[in-house]
């Protein structure tokens, strides 16, 4: 026997897809009865729900009834087909697609913000076209006629805005005349008008003529615009439907319940109360007033036998009580307040929270047939949650998927678009080459190892633009013999498929042969696999619907342009796996939660801004004017969103998770977690959990490392040892070790800034050239730097930073030489290479220049870009370089240069902090009475050559890492030296092996 009423509900405390199955069949004894019915339900994702609802409930098997999805608060899921039957009478117009219609809203707000004399980015107007849509959306759901706009508004109130948004109002305005023009062109209306007639006409065509689908069952509606409320009437009041609703608080006080609003105007004052659209009840009860409903007329829903309401339900009401009620907290009784197996934890930042929560759903496995359920607003953790459970051979079942720009085939795609947007940065090229799609049909392991060369080559700083950077600095590496020349013949077929990106990545193009050009290298590159599986058949989908629209509603742009298109359409694609994940092991998004609980249900990511989400603003519609013409206020997510939490704490046993800090800052609890924090007793902090998950990755034991110190056989130490290479052999041996013996070298960065080594080449390559080829003539030395910036492979920003500096110091060295030259100091030779035995050791080098001074005498001068070493530095012999490279001459170890060196100067580029203006040159002799003689400081360079090279060359003294506290050269060898584990106990001995 069936109950009269026909409104029910679902309290939070029971899974609202278990209890409503299990109530349907106990209902309908016939399987048949119930396979004839309907069930509508709000979308696709909740028709998941019910279906293994179904599953559950119906151990021998079951015939399911037709469930078909009405609608959506978000307004992502389309209608049912059966909506719209072939034989209607009058059959509406079709719906404009959602692409299509995000590239007609797009180009219609340039043209209307061109037709007022402002201009908008690409990505810009499709961003406003993606929240304009949104906004037509909830015009239309609330009914109200988009061309009605101006009317609705005051004219006087809008002087009252603020400029920007009166600039967003009048734009809107023109756009909304202009929109059903542009649908009228094509006979297509928008989608959600065609659901609300849709919906109408199937109200009024059952209260005239039953369905034959019987019975007919709307379940799961939380928000409802006023034609879903209408349709939620009919069925209400027919004698085969049921209207069952999750958590309507049937309990909540009538004071309560009337506070929450909507409300009416003051007739007096003409003041309108604020709705409490934070609540979690509001959406229900604004629906209830839109079907004409009172509250008491619903009824629960199949109460089980020697049922007796659950606490939690009290608990769950005064914990989300109106602000003006958290007062009574204080009286609350411990039962109304408590709530029983609910755990908390706070971590220090996301990693550790999810760590934490996949040793809960680990733990969960360990209990025969226990499910668990992780439910999360936030993805970023739900996709680090996946990954960590992967560890313990977990593959959770995620309901949300992943989003296509995240999985291989829509980050080729992306790359591919990057790499023109970046004008083929090595950076971006390498990173298409490593994807693991690409091999351009070669053996994998062989494409890896050409790549890996590539890598090699391509390190340091920026290339020029385009494919040719690339192949310069191939073939530089192949004349240096750095390279194997079959690489270069490999880069000359690679590269042909990225020649039509090469030659039009700097041009405004048609989209159209933006997508074509996409497509197509693509294609060359990784053949069919990216196109396979499941994202390669939506990427496949959405490129092709892309390139149809683009042929019909073109507009131009430039690959960094489409760049950010691309990626905002596929962020809004879920790649979701053919089959499903481990079976008692759930990952859902809110709406999942919604409707279901598992027997753990963890709550994560319970910070503000995340749940609830942020309060984002309308670029369009000003809060005041939303209030105005009706529309839900921006609270409508986090009233929406405190419903979706409320449904989670009616869960048997949960757990609540928040990290104090996320990627940028320190965070601040969720609204609910606070709310929580202050009415609930002695919540219980589950520190085991966190404890657990450390232990995991916890070392067993800590052994303090020794400072390293590794001592080769004397036979195996080098007897050469260049001038560049000396200061560190006695500063810092280990660093020395790692390089000359070892031959570990510290890679560049691809695509790095300038380091002093580049600009060192720069300037020596360019006064080299002005003394060989120019004979050091005035005049032509900064012709001489201008065409060797020009001519080498360097992208054009790095050029365009270094050339003012190049030019104040050339200028300075210029009028230095000219000014030598006047007192009879001329240039006598550049970048000469020296080498000579010095206590069985050869020592070699490069001097950079050295001239002829007047009296006959030698100066040695090396050029530097930054800040040469102090006097001091080089007089207590820590930096010996220059005075080495005079030991050579000295030593005759530099062919046809024979004379006394009587100065050692350092000439740098950097800025002279005294004249502000780059160029100045250092002595390293010192001046006044401190100042070093020529021959002392030959002779002590050679007495510590001696002692350093017999203490490590000659004789087995361990290469020691930092013997000499607050000395150091470079960091290059840092990591290997284990430096920071050791330096902290001044103690540690040298370690010897």
């Amino acid at each position: 026997m069936l109950e009269k009423s026909r409104l029910f509900t679902i309290p939070f405390h029971r899974s609202f897809a278990d209890a409503l199955v299990e109530g349907l069949i106990k209902r309908y004894d016939d399987p048949m009865t119930l396979a004839q019915g309907l069930i509508l339900l709000p979308n696709n994702r909740s028709i998941r729900a019910i279906t293994e609802a179904f599953v559950r409930q119906s151990s021998s098997g079951l015939l399911l009834p037709r469930m078909v999805p009405v609608g959506d608060p978000l307004l992502d899921d389309r209608l049912g087909a059966f909506l719209d039957p072939v034989d209607m009478i009058d059959p509406l117009p079709p719906a404009i697609p959602p692409l299509e219609r995000h590239f007609r809203l797009t180009r219609l707000v340039k043209k209307v913000m061109q037709k007022q004399g402002r201009t908008i980015a690409v990505p810009e107007a499709h961003r406003l076209a993606e929240e304009l849509a949104l906004t037509l959306d909830q015009l239309m759901a609330a009914e109200i006629d988009p061309e009605q706009l101006t009317q609705l508004i005051d004219p006087m109130a809008e002087e009252e805005l603020a400029r920007h948004w009166q600039a967003s109002l009048k734009l809107l305005e023109c756009i909304i005349t202009e929109w059903p023009e542009e649908l009228k062109k094509t006979g297509q209306i928008e989608s959600q008008e065609r659901r609300n007639r849709l919906l109408d006409r199937l109200a009024d065509r059952w209260q005239t003529q039953p369905p034959s689908e019987k019975p007919i069952i709307a379940a799961g509606a939380i928000t409802g615009s006023p034609v879903s409320a209408r349709l939620l009437r009919v069925i209400s009041e027919m004698e085969d439907g049921l209207v069952v609703l999750p958590g309507l608080d049937n309990n909540m006080s009538d004071e309560e319940w009337q506070l929450l609003g909507p409300h009416e105007r003051d007739p007096d004052t003409g003041i309108k109360q604020p709705s409490l659209e934070s609540h979690p009840q509001f959406q229900l009860k604004l629906l209830l007033d839109r079907m004409g409903v009172d509250r008491k007329e619903v009824i629960e829903w199949d109460p089980p036998k020697n049922y007796h309401p659950d606490n939690r339900e009290q608990a769950i009401r005064h914990v989300m009580a109106p602000a003006r009620y958290t007062d009574r907290w204080r009286s609350l009784p411990e039962k109304e307040r408590a709530f029983p197996n609910l755990s908390v934890i706070e971590t220090a930042h996301p990693e550790e929270e999810a760590q934490v929560i996949a040793l809960a759903l680990r733990e969960a496995v360990e209990e025969k047939g226990q499910t668990a359920a992780l439910v999360t607003p936030d993805r970023a953790l739900a996709i680090r949650v996946s990954a960590l459970l992967k560890r313990f051979g977990i593959d959770a079942d995620d309901s949300a998927g992943r989003p296509l720009s995240l999985t291989p085939p829509g980050l080729l795609l992306l790359d591919l678009v990057s790499l023109a947007a970046d004008h083929f940065s090595a950076v971006s090229f390498l990173a298409i080459a490593k994807h693991p799609l690409v091999a351009f049909g070669e053996d994998r392991d062989l494409w890896r190892d050409h790549i890996r060369s590539l890598d090699m080559i391509l390190r340091g700083p920026l290339l020029r633009n385009g494919l040719a950077g690339i192949t310069a600095k191939i073939k530089e590496a192949v004349d240096h013999q750095t390279a194997d020349p079959e690489l270069l013949e490999w880069w000359e077929k690679t590269k042909i498929p990225f020649q039509a990106l090469d030659q039009q990545f700097q041009t405004v193009l048609p989209l159209t042969k933006i997508v074509k050009i996409l497509r197509e290298t693509a294609n060359q590159i990784a053949g069919e696999k990216i196109w396979a599986e499941a994202a390669g058949h939506l990427a496949a989908d959405l490129i092709a619907e892309i390139e149809s629209l683009a042929a019909d509603h073109n507009e131009d742009m430039r690959f960094s342009d489409f760049a950010h298109v691309l990626r905002q359409l596929m962020d809004k694609q879920a790649v979701r796996p053919m089959t499903g994940g481990h079976p008692r092991i759930f990952i859902w998004g809110l709406i999942e939660a919604r409707l279901q609980h598992a027997d753990l249900m963890i709550a994560a990511s319970l910070n503000e801004t995340v749940w609830p989400p942020i309060k984002e603003a309308d670029p369009w519609l000003a809060p005041r004017i939303r209030s105005e013409l009706g529309l839900p206020g921006l609270e409508l997510r986090i009233g929406i969103a405190a419903h979706d939490f409320s449904s989670v704490l009616g869960a048997k046993k949960i757990l609540l998770t928040r990290a104090r800090r996320d990627a940028r800052a320190p965070t601040m609890p969720s609204r609910f977690w606070l709310r929580l924090e202050a009415m609930a007793s002695n919540l219980h902090h589950a520190d085991n959990l966190p404890y657990w998950a450390r232990q995991l990755d916890e070392p067993q034991g800590f052994r303090p490392v020794t400072r390293p110190a590794p001592n080769p056989p004397v036979l195996d130490r080098p007897k050469r040892i260049a001038v560049t290479r000396f200061d560190s052999l006695q500063s810092d041996p280990y660093s020395y070790y790692a390089s000359n013996i070892l031959g570990l070298r510290k890679l560049d960065p691809v695509d790095a800034e300038p380091t002093a080594a580049w600009r060192g080449s720069l300037i020596h390559s360019i006064l080299e050239n002005w003394v060989k080829e120019d004979n050091s003539r005035i005049g032509k030395l900064k012709p001489r730097a201008l065409a060797f910036l020009e001519s080498i492979n360097a992208h054009i920003i790095q050029k365009t930073l270094w050339l003012p500096r190049l030019l104040q110091a050339i200028d300075w060295i210029e009028g230095e030489v000219q000014k030598n030259a006047a007192e009879g100091r001329t240039i006598l030779d550049v970048e000469r290479e020296g080498r000579s035995q010095i206590n069985g050791i050869e020592l070699f080098g490069f001097v950079d220049r050295i001239d002829r001074m007047g009296d006959g005498s030698l100066a040695i001068v090396d050029y530097k870009t930054g800040t040469p070493p102090s006097a001091a530095a080089v007089k207590n012999g820590d930096m010996l370089q220059l005075v080495l490279l005079g030991l050579l001459i000295e030593h005759n170890g530099i062919k046809d240069i024979k004379g006394q060196v009587s100065a050692f100067e350092y000439w740098s580029m950097a800025q002279d902090l005294k004249k502000k203006t780059a160029g100045y040159s250092r002595s390293v002799l010192g001046s006044g009475k401190n100042a070093l003689l020529p021959e002392d400081f030959l002779n002590m360079a050679e007495e510590r050559f001696i002692r350093v090279t017999n203490d490590y060359l000659h004789n087995q003294t361990p290469f020691t890492a930092r013997p000499h506290r607050g000395k150091k050269l470079y960091d290059d060898y840092v990591q290997l030296m284990r430096f920071d584990e050791w330096r902290s106990n001044p103690q540690s001995k040298p370690a010897q092996n």
